[in-house]
């Protein structure tokens, strides 16, 4: 295992892998961290019919994903709470780059809500819709490892995934 101290790369290097990977199981309990905070925050704001519940957990959620794509996901405090909670199992890894750009997608999207919450002052049904989108992906990645970001960089970027959880990309061939 090699990463360079202070580095701002996502994932570590491996030997026998060309890409950095991450560990999936982590990157799964800090998803389903995520999604319980959410799920509370969630649950506020539509039984109180108010948009300030979701705020903090926003704003939170926001600043969590920046920091994994600018920083690095050792920065990340859920990836941190994601590691502890899975520090005696075996690691399962998989390839950085797809869980780069799910993050980038989990940024945008509450990027926008923020936005919606704040300054656009939209309405609590658009609000709640939103974050109902990103309370899915948490889901389906935490309870079923299906990155939904993972699949959309595999349909729409120009390089193919590599390494992804369950074996549902395939592994490049030795040369």
């Amino acid at each position: 295992m090699s990463s360079v101290p202070g580095s701002r790369q996502i994932g570590i290097r491996l030997p026998g892998y060309e890409i950095p990977m991450i560990n999936e199981r982590a990157v799964r309990a800090s998803a389903g961290i995520l999604f319980l905070c959410g799920g509370i925050a969630f649950a506020n704001a539509y039984f109180k019919q108010s948009i300030q519940p979701l705020q903090p957990f926003g704003m939170i959620f926001m600043l969590d994903m920046l920091i994994r794509v600018t920083l690095g996901d050792r920065w990340s405090p859920s990836m941190f709470l994601g590691r502890l909670a899975v520090r005696n199992q075996q690691p399962e890894w998989v390839g950085a780059p797809q869980k780069k750009f799910a993050w980038w997608l989990g940024f945008s999207l509450a990027t926008i809500s923020c936005l919606g919450m704040g300054l656009l002052s939209a309405p609590l049904s658009l609000t709640l819709a939103l974050c109902s989108v990103c309370l899915v992906f948490l889901f389906l990645e935490t309870s079923f490892g299906i990155c939904v970001g993972c699949v959309l960089q595999a349909r729409f970027s120009k390089e193919a995934p590599q390494y992804c959880a369950g074996g549902v990309c395939p592994a490049p061939t030795a040369r």
